[in-house]
């Protein structure tokens, strides 16, 4: 049922994630003025900049805000020089008690490649890849693998001996993954660029690891009961080759929770910058979304960074609202972001740094909330 206000908790965080998020913000507040949607914006500061100040890596009641919250949105943690009492960065236990918290299983990184866009792989005669020929989503199980926190050092007279990281996988994680992939291929509009195919391709490294070949058979099981879409498999280190050599293959892919960190990462390349790629931790409950891009702390304030990542996944954001409360508002409205974003970047005239351009940040974010604002 669809609701009158949605509850949005900001986390603007660190480096650059103060300066894309007001952008992503800006984008959000654009959408209220167009398609009849209210937002109720709650803001906290948090991150290593944060804990530097104060010795808390996020203000108090930040959490249980999370918690009530409809949805969260969130621009990069991460400091210099800011690490917690145990080694552990500040700001990491934002990400993880958020993604452990709230029990976000699903990480959602999208994959898109904008006309006018050149990403890093090209040359001056063509584009290696067209536009309309990158257009994958990785799904990357959130809650488990080797980001479990079982692990551990073995120290002698102060000095670090040994340490160990145990990669954990489950059938209760590996299903709940597994399923939600298929059910994405199945809700896409579109299916692989290279021939149409609604595919899920299972990543993995079955041939050597056990917690993969679990993996593997899981998806196997799963993919039974939908028939609609097509099997794949790569193993991880193919499919890495592939991925940069024939990215219109896939459609959308699945694998566990640091394979999917890499591989995710590597795909963005394929959108043309870091500063393109919009990223969603979503559950059952409770979702929240990030660029993927890290808070950089050498442009951070600068007010040269892209906010393109942060204002796609505000664009996500709205379409995770649209299909939770079944409002068909926040759909075209998460459509609409998008387009204003398609339609800045064709234009070429307001583009970042990394995008050939020289314009600022905010620059961006406000020539797409006037895309945004005139789309009806």
């Amino acid at each position: 049922m669809s609701k009158n206000s949605y509850k949005i908790v900001v986390l603007p965080g660190d480096g650059i994630g103060r300066d894309v998020t007001p952008e992503g913000v800006k984008a959000l507040k654009a959408v209220t003025e167009t398609y009849d949607i209210n937002f109720e914006f709650e803001e906290f500061a948090c991150g290593g900049q944060y804990f530097l100040e104060t010795g808390r890596e996020w203000d108090e009641g930040a959490f249980d805000a999370c918690k009530d919250a409809d949805a969260i949105f969130l621009g990069a943690v991460g400091w210099p020089g800011a690490n917690l009492p145990d080694g552990n960065i500040a700001g990491a236990g934002i990400i993880f008690g958020l993604r452990f918290g709230l029990d976000l299983y699903a990480n959602v990184r999208p994959t898109k490649l904008y006309p006018g866009i050149k990403h890093k792989i090209h040359d001056e005669r063509k584009l290696v890849w067209e536009p309309g020929k990158v257009d994958l989503i990785t799904v990357r199980e959130n809650t488990e693998g080797l980001y479990s926190p079982l692990r551990g050092r073995l120290s002698r007279g102060g000095i670090s001996e040994l340490a160990v990281d145990s990669r954990v996988i489950t059938r209760k994680g590996s299903e709940r993954i597994i399923e939600y992939a298929f059910k994405l291929a199945e809700r896409r509009e579109r299916g692989s660029p290279k021939d149409g195919v609604k595919r899920v391709t299972c990543v993995d490294k079955a041939n050597v690891l056990e917690g993969c070949r679990l993996f593997r058979s899981i998806y196997k099981d799963i993919a039974e009961r939908h028939p609609s879409i097509e099997q794949d498999f790569a193993y991880i280190d193919a499919y890495t080759q592939w991925l940069v050599r024939n990215p219109d293959w896939f459609n959308v892919s699945v694998t566990t929770n640091m394979l999917g960190d890499i591989a995710s990462d590597l795909s963005a390349v394929l959108g043309g910058s870091l500063g393109m790629a919009p990223s969603g931790n979503i559950g059952d409950e409770h979702a929240f979304f990030e660029p993927v891009h890290g808070s950089a702390p050498k442009h951070a304030g600068k007010d040269k960074a892209n906010p393109m990542a942060m204002i796609l996944s505000g664009s996500m954001l709205l379409d995770y609202l649209g299909d939770k409360f079944n409002d068909s508002r926040a759909v075209e409205a998460g459509k609409a972001v998008e387009k204003a974003v398609e339609k800045v970047v064709l234009d070429g005239k307001t583009l970042t740094y990394d995008l050939g351009g020289t314009s600022r940040c905010s620059d961006v974010g406000s020539a797409v909330a006037s895309v945004i604002r005139n789309s009806k």
